[in-house]
């Protein structure tokens, strides 16, 4: 069975309570409260589970997002993808093979972040000339 972890920042972390909520099965690594704490040590834990974790996926959340997905691709073999729309979530799966959905609080609302959740983690890798390309990340 894939594992699915999720954290968060302070900025995140009512978004990330929601998500929990309503998505079973996902594994917090924190934080545990709205205290204000620094993104990338979260960012790095998340990604560190997800790249030892064969085929398993990630949620992060911070106030854009941008901060989870720039910190969290500093970890080999991970592909964050900082999602807002439909269409940019299913091509994040499709053709990079993203496996950390990134999501701003302060962006999107509760609704739109569990639609786009369920499109992540539910659209497959295409491969063919993808894989070539996500090899030479």
């Amino acid at each position: 069975m894939k594992k699915i972890f999720i954290a968060s920042d302070h900025a995140g972390y009512k978004l990330k309570s929601s998500i929990i909520l309503k998505l079973k099965k996902i594994i917090d690594l924190g934080p545990k409260s709205s205290d204000s704490v620094d993104y990338p040590d979260f960012a790095k834990k998340l990604s560190k589970k997800v790249a030892s974790n064969k085929g398993s996926f990630g949620i992060l959340i911070c106030g854009s997002g941008m901060g989870m997905a720039i910190a969290a691709n500093k970890t080999k073999n991970i592909r964050a993808a900082l999602c807002y729309s439909k269409k940019n979530t299913k091509l994040s799966r499709l053709h990079n093979n993203a496996n950390i959905i990134t999501l701003g609080e302060r962006l999107i609302n509760k609704n739109k972040a569990i639609n786009l959740i369920k499109i992540f983690l539910s659209t497959k890798f295409e491969g063919g000339r993808h894989l070539r390309r996500v090899k030479k990340i």
